[in-house]
């Protein structure tokens, strides 16, 4: 049985699901997806960029990752608001749980995008464009937003038909099909290509997916190595990879934040690395595995950035130990240049029921520790992420568990209005 493979992409997600909780529930009349609109992090907090355009938005120029600033030269009247992450995850999973009505077999790519194996299930419908096309006015007759389809015999396929022309719409990109629709569009569009790969690839003279699908591989090899053979399959529709339903172990931790402030004194930068250790730890702990390597990284005032890691005599998941890894990792890797985001990075994971060699002066430290982490965790998970604050984070500038999403972006608090 040939292999009927949807790729499903919200439409501008974040901005979407703003505009249909802003009709729906809240009766405001203005509809965002209709006019210049983008969803924004804050410039206070120095997150100042765009994370999601409305369709005018796009027709001004304005792209997703672009500051705020930037934004507003292109489009002086954009309406910006705050994201919230909480409705975000809310309308995904009512997206994933309507998926799962018409295929058992769906991998959830992001939180605004799916893989669904229709191989099996797409003859209830009649074909696939059919069933496609229910499963598209379904979501939006339940949950108000609209989405793409793409259709082919893999994912790799699938995925660039759904980012043909939008909203709303249901596109195919069988192997038939990949010299009309697919060689002519601009190299950049392929999957895994990046603004680097293609200034690369510009440099040799080649412009389109056609014609990265026509040069020869060893040229390719010889310029990007392993990834000009993936590049080089996707140009020529080849992907092997299968849907899973089922999410892969991670194979690592980390969280980074960017500071509201520059940070240019030792302590303070350990006070972050310490809010960042609480957040990685407790990943860690919660997966019940353990990291051997922990690495961090230091974006500076002007942008450069570098990391340093090292191999635990160990695998920890305990905050302290982690920080203190941190820590001696900073001491070597800071040149005194004012900090502007800081991150730590975990390894080589474990499952937590792993051999751990214990230094024999710590065997009881290591143990009290041990319990008064899962102790703080059990009551964090039953009274929330603040009901327990180290005294150190106590009416002070560093949030206590930093990286990920802050508090403030999770949960709506629509009281402020449209920024």
């Amino acid at each position: 049985m040939d292999k009927v493979i949807f790729h499903i992409d919200v439409n501008s997600a974040f901005l979407s699901w703003e505009a249909v909780y802003r009709l729906h529930i809240r009766g405001e009349k203005r509809d965002l997806r209709e006019i210049p609109s983008a969803v924004a992090g804050d410039v206070k907090k120095r997150h100042g960029i765009i994370l999601a355009k409305s369709i005018p938005a796009k027709k001004y120029g304005v792209r997703t990752g672009d500051t705020i600033s930037d934004a507003l030269k292109l489009c002086p009247n954009l309406i910006m608001v705050p994201p919230h992450y909480d409705l975000y995850e809310e309308c995904s999973k009512a997206l994933i749980e309507i998926l799962k009505e018409f295929s058992p077999c769906v991998e959830q790519y992001s939180v605004d995008e799916a893989f669904c194996d229709m191989t099996g299930t797409v003859g209830l419908y009649g074909s696939a464009l059919v069933a496609a096309n229910l499963m598209k006015d379904r979501i939006y007759n339940e949950l108000g937003f609209t989405v793409n389809i793409g259709i082919s015999s893999n994912k790799i396929l699938a995925k660039m038909a759904s980012d043909f022309k939008k909203p709303n719409l249901v596109h195919t990109l069988f192997p038939e099909e990949i010299e009309k629709k697919m060689w002519k569009l601009p190299v950049e569009e392929l999957f895994f290509v990046g603004s680097a790969t293609k200034r690369k690839l510009h440099s040799l003279g080649i412009h389109t997916i056609g014609q990265l699908a026509k040069t020869d591989l060893d040229i390719l090899r010889a310029h990007f190595k392993k990834h000009g053979e993936v590049i080089y399959s996707f140009a020529n529709g080849i992907d092997s990879s299968i849907v899973q339903d089922q999410a892969p172990p991670n194979k690592g931790y980390g969280n980074s934040t960017t500071i509201a402030f520059d940070v240019d004194d030792g302590s303070t930068a350990k006070m972050v690395l310490l809010s960042l250790a609480e957040k990685v730890c407790s990943r860690l702990r919660g997966d019940s595995v353990m990291a051997s390597v922990v690495a961090v990284s230091i974006v500076d005032i002007y942008f450069r950035r570098s990391s340093h890691q090292m191999l635990l005599i160990s695998p920890t998941n305990i905050t302290n130990e982690i920080h203190k890894a941190a820590c001696q990792l900073f001491d070597e890797l800071w040149d005194q240049t004012p900090i502007r985001q800081l991150g730590i990075h975990t390894s080589k994971i474990v499952e937590e029921d792993s051999e751990k060699q214990i230094n024999l002066f710590d065997m009881n430290r290591y143990e009290k520790l041990s319990k008064l982490d899962a102790a703080v965790d059990r009551i964090r998970e039953r009274y929330g992420e603040d009901s327990i604050i180290r005294a150190i984070f106590l009416n002070g500038p560093i949030y206590h568990m930093s990286g990920g999403i802050s508090p403030e972006k999770r949960k709506p608090k629509y009281k402020e209005g449209i920024m």
